[in-house]
């Protein structure tokens, strides 16, 4: 594990420096994956990486869970407060499509949470404008295959350092990394709705996922789920430069 850190951190530093850029900048959510992000650019580059909170109501546990990532790699931070720009934003557009009669209850939850994602996305970009920054995504190997983020909100960015690594082994990352158990532990969820998780989201476990990706058996009822998933995202997985594991 020690060795798989040392390279990510390097070519962190590389990302960087091929970009001619100064640093890297991560959303922190309050999650497994940001937090083990957060330490890894810390390590790359201790004066020139910044975690940013960006809570649209979000619930008190997640944003301590965020600052004990935050203070655990001891990583410069800033808070962006989204809440009543996500509600303007979204109350107009519902408003117009309600005028026309053409508003969907049906996609109303996933069409404010997916604005939520590209809101933050944003504001990444124009944080990292400002210092001349990279914007380090953290999907791991089980969103990536599966599509699990939102195409230009958290799919949104310029590197993608876990993508090769399982949510088992980013936990494992994490425990070497110093992150809190807490995090370590929680039960993985992007907060965009009350008692919102990941695993039902998606229909199978992340330890599914895992097991399947490293080419083992699972219930034929999950893989139908995970090459569905796959299949339909095609369209989210570009050409992000992401950490070959070696």
């Amino acid at each position: 594990m020690e060795q798989q850190v040392n390279e990510i951190v390097e070519w962190l530093r590389n990302q960087v420096k091929d970009a001619g850029l100064n640093g890297l900048v991560v959303g922190v959510s309050g999650g497994l994956d940001s937090a083990v992000v957060a330490h890894l650019i810390q390590r790359a580059f201790p004066d020139n990486s910044l975690g940013v909170k960006m809570p649209i109501q979000t619930s008190t546990s997640n944003l301590d869970d965020a600052d004990q990532a935050i203070s655990s790699c001891g990583i410069d931070s800033l808070t962006i407060d989204l809440t009543d720009t996500h509600e303007v934003m979204y109350s107009q557009i519902k408003n117009s499509l309600m005028e026309k009669k053409e508003f969907s209850e049906e996609n109303d939850q996933l069409a404010g949470a997916n604005l939520r994602a590209r809101l933050r996305m944003s504001t990444l970009y124009t944080i990292a404008a400002n210092y001349n920054y990279l914007v380090v995504g953290t999907d791991n190997a089980a969103e990536w295959y599966t599509g699990y983020f939102t195409k230009y909100g958290d799919g949104g960015v310029d590197i993608l350092p876990l993508v090769e690594f399982t949510k088992g082994e980013v936990r494992e990352m994490a425990t070497f990394l110093g992150v809190p158990d807490r995090i370590v532990n929680k039960v993985p969820s992007a907060d965009l709705w009350e008692d919102q998780t990941d695993e039902t989201e998606l229909g199978t476990t992340y330890a599914t996922i895992d097991a399947y990706l490293k080419g083992e058996e699972v219930p034929e009822k999950d893989k139908e789920i995970i090459e569905a998933q796959h299949r339909k995202t095609a369209h989210k997985r570009g050409d992000v430069p992401h950490f070959h594991r070696s």
